[in-house]
């Protein structure tokens, strides 16, 4: 009997709600049809759409927040490999080790701690600021239901009271239809029950009027004290969440600027104590290009790039004589590679054939002594040897000076841009791996008087653009 009874309260809802659905559908299609009015609040419309724009505003924002989040997140992850392979690339005898793993946990910290506060104070928060939305959104759509049943209890109720009179005369027909069929005292009671059926028809749809008037006017009364506070409440909104947002992000980048500070310290106490001689850096794919060495034309046989100049300074004899063969002292001047011999023989010592050996020492007998000065030949594209290297108005580890004998258009940033009559003042590769075959590296002269700044203008071009000059 219950589950009966529960069933028939279950149906009978179920009857009165397709009941309502119906109405509401027939008064909608009355209101477009324009048969009958519709209850209009322009104040209120105007809430709804800045309810909606905050909604849409919001959600974009939620959206947006979670994808620099995860931004966040992957910038951490890249991050902590990037110190994870310094980590593995940074030998066990190499100083400051410690201190790069430290930086490295700080660093994988510091980055948690940011993502976890962006969570707490800006996206926890967004969550809560657009959970109340659902709700509100929820009561609108209600309201609009309960004002169509409002319409269509008023209308119901009008047509009731304007039917009135219609609905008398309705009852007087029959009452003159029964007088022959139906005895004199049946006919009263007849119209009492008439009467008395229509002006229940018209109670009910006036209660049913009054009750959804009440009904309508409880949601819209809660709707239109909530829907401008939150809209208002928007710029607080707005401001809190973009001031965390701002100043988590300040805070962060502070700290991971210490960080990198301090990691900066480490290398640079890493450079130090191991020069370029024992720990060298690669070079750049700019650098070691391999079609360096084929885009310039080949050097003609003979020319100053491909031969040795060779320099010859007479000097007076050593006191005491010379004997045959002795190599004299070296001229102040005279690189550290040049050889000296008497009588102007090869540059290096024991190079001569031994028929050779008494003509040189007759030769140096009856000659004055002089000293043959090799400059820096080129071998495979490599400098050997230097002057100059100490004199305060040339670039540190100058060599010799080149001249520009054509145009050359650099194709490369760490190219030179030459014109033909350009002096160059050459100086060595800091690390000798990186010289490509018929290249070198220098700085324009003009360059160099101006700026002092080897870093700035220096550059590689092709030896056979070029000519020595003295």
């Amino acid at each position: 009997m219950a589950e009966m009874g529960s069933k028939g309260v279950t149906a009978g809802k179920i009857a009165s709600n397709v009941q309502k659905k119906l109405t509401r559908a027939q008064e909608k299609v009355l209101q477009k049809l324009g048969k009958a009015d519709e209850t209009k609040d322009e104040q209120f419309e105007q809430c709804v759409q800045n309810f909606n724009k905050q909604l849409t505003e919001g959600t974009r924002l939620q959206k947006d927040l979670r994808t620099y989040l995860t931004s966040v997140k992957a910038m951490h992850e890249a991050s902590k490999k990037l110190n994870e392979c310094l980590q593995e690339v940074y030998e066990p005898d190499w100083p400051g080790r410690d201190e790069a793993n430290k930086i490295a946990e700080n660093n994988d910290l510091l980055w948690m701690d940011y993502h976890q506060k962006l969570v707490d104070q800006a996206l926890l928060t967004m969550d809560t600021y657009l959970g109340q939305f659902p709700d509100i959104k929820s009561r609108i759509a209600k309201r609009g239901r309960k004002l169509v049943d409002y319409d269509s209890a008023r209308h119901h109720y009008e047509s009731l009271q304007t039917a009135k009179k219609k609905d008398e005369a309705k009852i007087a027909k029959p009452v003159s239809l029964l007088e022959k069929a139906a005895p004199q005292w049946c006919q009263g009671k007849l119209q009492a029950h008439l009467v008395a059926q229509t002006n229940l028809l018209r109670n009910q749809a006036e209660e049913e009027l009054i009750k959804a008037q009440k009904v309508f006017e409880e949601m819209n009364v809660d709707l239109q004290e909530e829907l401008p506070s939150l809209w208002n409440s928007r710029v607080g909104f707005y401001v809190n969440t973009f001031q965390s947002i701002a100043g988590l992000e300040e805070n962060f980048h502070k700290e991971m600027s210490k960080l990198n500070q301090n990691l900066n310290d480490v290398l640079v106490s890493l450079e130090k104590q191991h020069g370029s001689n024992t720990f060298t850096v690669k070079a750049q794919p700019s650098d070691n290009a391999p079609a360096k060495g084929n885009k310039s034309p080949s050097p003609p046989d003979g020319s100053p790039a491909a031969t040795p100049e060779i320099r010859v300074n007479h000097e007076p004899e050593p006191a005491g004589g010379a004997t045959p063969g002795a190599t004299l002292p070296k001229s102040p001047s005279q690189p550290a590679e040049a050889s000296e011999v008497a009588g102007g023989t090869q540059p290096a010592a024991g190079a001569q054939e031994p028929g050779e050996t008494a003509a040189s020492e007759a030769a140096s007998s009856s000659l004055p002594a002089v000293v043959v000065e090799t400059f820096p030949a080129t071998v495979n594209g490599t400098v050997e040897g230097g002057s100059g290297a100490g004199r305060l108005d040339l670039p540190p580890g100058f060599m010799f000076k080149v001249q520009a004998q054509h145009d050359y258009t650099a194709t490369d940033t760490d190219e030179l841009q030459l014109k033909a009559g350009d002096v160059v003042l050459v100086i060595p590769f800091q690390n000798p791996e990186e010289q490509d075959e018929g290249w070198l590296m220098g700085v324009k002269e003009s360059d160099w008087n101006q700026h002092k700044e080897l870093e700035k203008c220096r550059g590689v071009f092709p030896e056979n653009f070029t000519e020595r000059v003295p």
